[in-house]
């Protein structure tokens, strides 16, 4: 059997603290073989950063996923090429940097990873996932049968749908991006495992993330403004999944919501992202599913 942690998006520093001090702990209780986190928000709030991507694979993540927001560091350009475990989503067109997949190898067999971008209320809007995401699977399972994919979408709808196309090709297919950990977790009937949102790793007291009062002003004032990262309690969630590494059926799935108790920051500017109107309508408008 092969355990596989998957954590929900890290939002700003508090996240990245959290993830990188607890994940030791983590993967000694549940007896982890293999790390998944979603960084697309790592970089105060939006975006990751080759420094915090390294800073993570360090701590024992073995592969960093993104999303939408996986442009919004400057940096990113240029270090996507040279870290395939940093994935980008795999429906951008082929010569798009990065890669939107990668297989690893552990001491259990080889562990598939693929990153796939919905497109329902999304932007930019990609190639269609779906077919997307069968040809990166028909391709990997000459390799290995286990294959996680984060698909990373607004609606619960096409993320569920996603999943259930995928039943019996896969051992897991979790969501991600809404920030908002969903009770569905589930073993679907041909032994693909399946959350429709993992969550994020964030300060709680907040909305999604960042702090509260900047973001209700902007749903009363239509007026935009910065979202620092919020600060106080942080919370670690996501999922684990057991595998059968020989058939790569799922076993079994549980949600991980794990507390931590985090020092506020030294100084809120490092964590204060440049607001423009895309995040601003993101985050003051109402999530769909």
């Amino acid at each position: 059997m092969l355990t596989i942690l998957f954590l929900g998006d890290i939002v700003g520093e508090p996240g990245r603290s959290a993830v990188t001090s607890q994940l030791p702990r983590l993967r000694e209780k549940f007896g982890v073989d293999f790390v998944i986190v979603n960084g697309e928000n790592a970089a105060g709030g939006r975006g990751i950063t080759g420094k915090i991507t390294i800073d993570l694979l360090r701590a024992g993540v073995s592969v960093v996923t993104t999303g939408d927001h996986i442009w919004d560091q400057k940096d990113i350009v240029a270090f996507l090429p040279t870290e395939p475990r940093l994935l980008r989503p795999i429906n951008y067109p082929a010569d798009t940097p990065g890669q939107g997949s990668v297989v690893l190898e552990t001491t259990k067999g080889k562990v598939g990873v693929i990153n796939v971008q919905c497109r329902t209320f999304m932007l930019p809007i990609l190639e269609n996932p779906f077919r997307a995401v069968a040809d990166a699977v028909n391709e990997m399972r000459s390799e290995t049968p286990v294959i996680f994919v984060d698909v990373h979408g607004e609606t619960t709808s096409e993320k569920i749908a996603i999943g259930r196309f995928l039943d019996g090709k896969v051992s897991a297919v979790i969501g991600t991006h809404t920030h908002v950990q969903t009770a569905d977790e589930q073993v679907f009937s041909r032994g693909t495992a399946f959350l429709c949102d993992a969550g994020m790793c964030g300060p709680v007291n907040s909305i999604l993330g960042r702090a509260v009062e900047p973001i209700v002003q902007r749903f009363i004032t239509n007026v935009p403004v910065p979202f620092p990262v919020a600060g106080g309690e942080v919370r670690l969630r996501g999922a684990v999944i057991q595998v059968d590494e020989s058939s790569g059926r799922a076993i079994s799935i549980a949600r991980v919501d794990e507390g931590v108790e985090i020092a506020p920051l030294p100084d809120a500017r490092t964590e204060q992202p440049r607001c423009d109107s895309g995040k601003a309508n993101e985050l003051a408008s109402p999530k769909v599913s």
